[in-house]
């Protein structure tokens, strides 16, 4: 009889398996329609609002940017960057002009942040933030209007990491643009510069986060890092200047911006001490653009990676007399011309 049961009562789990469905229902977001970008709105696309889905059921809010009169299929670019920012932002103004220049392009605000969805606010994941890449090819190779076979992605500051890693596992991306590059897991587990590269520093900073875990479990919300002051001290390190007067001034300032407001959860950085995303950096066989000013602070992240890169689809290239922030608007700096010639070359 025990033996009976055992294979009924299995039977009914494989029957309940087989009527289950893999299917993905994706949450609706609230979506803004108005134009709220820091930039102004070029009469040279169209412009829409979209959404599609991760592996991780979460549902990314984008900004698809269109060339008008458009027609056939088209090279398509996901963006997403700087990190902590908004696609309202920096992406956003990537994407609305490599539309004018004739390439379908989206950009996305990653999971947990912005109007994208996902449960708890305000975290990141290397994990994740690369797979949000990913989860946006998905969606673009789905396009009746976009050619499969023509399709990249650019990631700016932390997500210019987060692209290079998504160009390491994804072979359905052709051409891959990070631009003013970190390596949010480097400077995470060693600091800026490495000079916090000991385990004694790592196993301070791991007590700290760690016991801000237990606060925030015992409270039930998560305590934030801060973000951006509001004003920067006269003896901070000039990036720190430089992030401020983009962040938190009408230059670059926005409502849903983590960089302009209270920055990401203080625990969020703990998965990314553990997990350096460029280890694989070396397999990459599409073609990979990095783009860094002269004077950034951040310049040797992407030093270090093109280092690893392998190919002669690599390429580094440096822009003179910019700083990171440089590259986040300034059109005078940023090279658009050759990031524009790199995917024309790499999505023909």
């Amino acid at each position: 009889m025990a033996v009976l049961l055992a294979c009924l009562f299995g039977a009914g789990s494989l029957i309940a398996q087989d009527n289950q469905t893999d299917g993905f229902m994706e949450e609706k977001l609230n979506l803004t329609r108005e134009w709220d970008k820091v930039f102004p709105q070029s009469d040279k696309v169209l412009h829409s609002k979209i959404t599609f889905h991760n592996r991780y059921g979460v549902t990314l809010a984008a900004d698809l940017y269109m060339p008008k009169n458009a027609e056939g299929k088209l090279p398509a670019i996901a963006m997403s960057g700087p990190y902590g920012a908004v696609k309202e932002q920096v992406s956003g103004l990537y994407a609305q002009t490599l539309a004018e220049r004739g390439f379908l392009t989206i950009a996305f605000d990653p999971s947990f942040t912005g109007e994208s969805g996902g449960q708890p606010r305000s975290v990141s994941s290397p994990d994740i933030n690369t797979e949000d890449f990913c989860a946006a090819i998905d969606y673009l190779s789905t396009r009746d209007d976009v050619d499969p076979e023509r399709i990249g992605i650019l990631g700016i500051c932390g997500f210019g990491g987060f692209a290079v890693n998504a160009a390491a596992i994804d072979t359905r991306i052709k051409a891959t643009v990070a631009v003013t590059m970190y390596d949010m897991t480097r400077v995470s587990a060693k600091g800026y510069f490495d000079a916090d590269d000991n385990a004694d520093a790592r196993h301070e900073m791991k007590k700290r986060l760690n016991a801000q875990r237990t606060e925030d479990y015992r409270n039930g919300t998560y305590a934030h890092a801060g973000g951006n002051p509001e004003k920067a001290p006269d003896d901070a390190p000039q990036f720190l200047k430089d992030y401020v007067d983009f962040y938190k001034t009408g230059r670059g300032y926005h409502p849903r911006s983590l960089g302009s407001n209270e920055g990401f959860n203080t625990t969020a950085v703990l998965s990314l001490i553990n997990m350096p995303i460029l280890t694989y950096a070396d397999e990459i066989r599409s073609a990979v653009l990095l783009v860094h000013g002269e004077n950034a602070h951040s310049r040797y992240f992407s030093e270090d990676t093109f280092k690893k890169l392998k190919g002669d689809n690599k390429e580094l290239l440096i822009v003179p007399g910019a700083v990171h922030t440089d590259l986040y608007d300034n059109l005078d700096k940023i090279p658009f011309d050759r990031i524009e010639s790199f995917f024309t070359e790499y999505l023909k």
